[in-house]
């Protein structure tokens, strides 16, 4: 199974995980204040020295680090190894600033590879099974990390990438492509385009792994359903490792944090305050096994839920709830807290799918914003047929979960684009006025 790979880390009582976690706390915060200009500098004005970390109940101490941080420290700022012991670089996608560039040793790259083997084989995957990799491959790291785990694994592995939907669909045929791991927007169209197409009854998957983007359980349930399989989150960010910090198991009830690499805590996202486990607040992670890009309490920006409450799978790692939204992807309208999430579970509650996209405006000062959805007038529920009744339904639905009101329009099939990657569900045309108001 490798070096690194070791199931009994898995099931380690919780003082040997505190215990674990604080020898490799200590050694990585004097490797990184010997090794980062910047983390020396940051501990220097708050008067600390490694020393004074001696076990993760002094992890509080150090600062926090931000996207901002490593954007602005890029390319080579946060890089604790010579360049020549490097083996892999991978990206953010920049899509909200500059990217954001990662380094890795191969000693990075095989702690890597362990964290996803670990999450499909709490899938059920096995050496036995065909892996369909659909995520991208290149800078983005969905594509490598499956494709690393799947072969420490010993599993067959299909480098599919993401897109060419027909392809994919002949190989997951043609092959017996057993484990799917994509997106969970490309799943569902995946699932949409099966089937179109009429071979559902040759498609031999039992599991997906699937992550990148934030779904619903109602999304979850509906992908299960139409692929016939059981559909397992998957946590992850460049910043950290990739995919496979934290996998779910076959309870479904949480994503363990592969704690032997990583730490994480709960902070108010606003003063910064560490929260007790079972509180909601923003994702902290510590690395402290990684080497060329090892951060110290990342600010990831997701809001989720920390439980060590015993699990059914017997792994004693703690677990982190799907995440229920991000600080800074968090709308703000009209006032109100607005996760896409939220009207996700809406709509797929009332029997629409997960095809729908948000559009948030500013008219004459005042916040707007309307959900385009997808449907079938003769799938609809036999309550009413009628698409302004329909709609109306929604706005009173969506009302209720948020407090404000969103103008509903159905549209036809097919009118939304289909994501190969991740699916763009808001467009925010207040940046654009905001933007436009500067010239």
């Amino acid at each position: 199974m490798g070096k690194y790979f070791n199931p009994e880390i898995e099931t380690m009582p919780l003082e040997q995980i505190k215990e674990l976690q604080s020898e490799r706390l200590r050694e990585q915060v004097k490797f990184v204040y010997e090794n980062v200009p910047f983390y020396k500098e940051k501990m220097d004005e708050k008067g600390l020295t490694p020393d004074d970390i001696k076990t993760v109940d002094d992890l509080s101490k150090l600062p926090f680090i931000t996207k901002d941080d490593l954007r602005d420290q890029y390319p080579y700022g946060f890089l604790a190894t010579d360049i020549k012991d490097c083996v892999r670089i991978q990206s953010t996608s920049g899509t909200t600033g500059r990217r954001v560039v990662s380094f890795y040793t191969q000693g990075d790259i095989d702690i890597w590879d362990t964290c996803c083997a670990r999450a499909l084989a709490a899938a059920g995957a096995t050496k036995e099974d065909v892996v369909h990799v659909a995520y991208g491959y290149g800078l983005f790291t969905g594509g490598a990390g499956l494709h690393g785990g799947s072969h420490l694994l010993g599993s067959l592995t299909l480098p599919m990438s993401s897109g060419n939907t027909d392809r994919q669909i002949q190989f997951m045929t043609d092959l017996g492509s057993t484990v799917l791991c994509c997106t969970p927007s490309y799943a569902a169209y995946l699932a949409e385009s099966i089937a179109e197409r009429g071979v559902k009854d040759q498609i031999k998957l039992k599991a997906g792994i699937f992550g990148a983007e934030s779904w619903t359980e109602e999304m979850r349930k509906n992908i299960e359903s139409s692929l016939g399989i059981k559909a397992y989150d998957i946590y992850g960010l460049t910043e950290i490792a990739g995919p496979g910090v934290a996998y779910e198991c076959e309870a479904q009830k949480g994503m363990h944090i592969n704690e032997d690499h990583f730490i994480a805590e709960i902070i108010n996202p606003v003063t910064g305050e560490v929260l007790p486990e079972g509180e909601k607040g923003e994702l902290v992670f510590t690395c402290i096994t990684k080497k060329a890009f090892p951060l110290l309490r990342y600010r990831t920006r997701d809001i989720c839920v920390l439980s060590r409450k015993e699990c059914s799978c017997g792994r004693t790692h703690i677990r982190m709830s799907k995440p229920l939204g991000r600080s800074d992807d968090m709308m703000v309208v009209k006032g109100v807290n607005v996760f896409p999430s939220q009207i996700e579970t809406v709509l797929i509650a009332n029997g629409y799918e997960a095809n729908y996209q948000l559009t948030v405006d500013r008219v004459h000062n005042s916040d707007t914003i309307s959900c385009d959805v997808e449907w079938l007038p003769y799938n609809a529920p036999n309550d009413t047929k009628d698409k302004a009744e329909r709609e109306k339904v929604l706005v009173s639905k969506l009302k209720s979960m948020l407090g404000i009101v969103v103008k509903v329009n159905l549209v036809e099939p097919k009118t939304i684009p289909r994501s190969e990657g991740k699916a763009v569900r808001i467009i925010d045309k207040r940046n654009l006025f905001e933007e436009n108001t500067l010239k």
